[in-house]
């Protein structure tokens, strides 16, 4: 059995979508506040370790906005609980540059050591549009498409998503190392 430690049903459901039979469960981690996104994921998996052995993985989103070159990247957290979309949507738009990547990196446990996997998705900042329980779902909208992830179904979102690209190179991983 693998566990995905989250407390996010919303993200919980997407990974369930593309590895079917993953469980989820919830533990208080400390998150460190740092622009790379692999040493706040190996943070996460250290401290969950101490206490939980076993295989499971945890995941982080980065932001990276083209005007702010490349910030606030995993510190996206903060960045929209302080700004809001429509404050970041404002932000962007004074910059006239509004391309942004955002980046899943996940972090594996095996029971004896982490491996990484990041996947990423193109695209732009847009006037919130759509709902979502996801932060800035509504003004992120990807590159060739006219929907923003909020916009979208679960299904749509999921087929292109920078989760699912991560967890496709995880899940190929499983495959291949049992």
């Amino acid at each position: 059995m693998i566990y995905f430690i989250t407390g996010n049903v919303g993200k919980l459901r997407e990974v369930q979508a593309v590895i079917p039979g993953v469980e989820g469960i919830e533990l208080n981690l400390p998150e460190i506040q740092d622009s790379d996104a692999q040493k706040v994921i190996a943070e996460k998996i250290e401290a969950a370790a101490r206490n939980n052995p076993g295989n499971f993985f945890v995941e982080d989103v980065s932001v990276h906005l083209d005007c702010l070159n490349g910030f606030p990247g995993p510190l996206i957290k903060w960045f929209l609980k302080s700004l809001g979309n429509q404050g970041i949507y404002e932000l962007v738009n004074k910059h006239h540059n509004d391309t942004v990547v955002v980046k899943s990196a996940i972090g594996y446990y095996d029971g004896k050591e982490a491996h990484f996997f990041v996947g990423e998705i193109k695209g732009k900042v847009v006037s919130p549009r759509g709902e979502s329980s996801f932060g800035w779902d509504p003004i992120f909208q990807p590159e060739g498409y006219e929907k923003t992830f909020a916009e979208m179904t679960l299904e749509e979102k999921n087929e292109i998503s920078h989760r699912k690209m991560a967890l496709m190179k995880f899940k190929e991983f499983l495959e291949k190392h049992g």
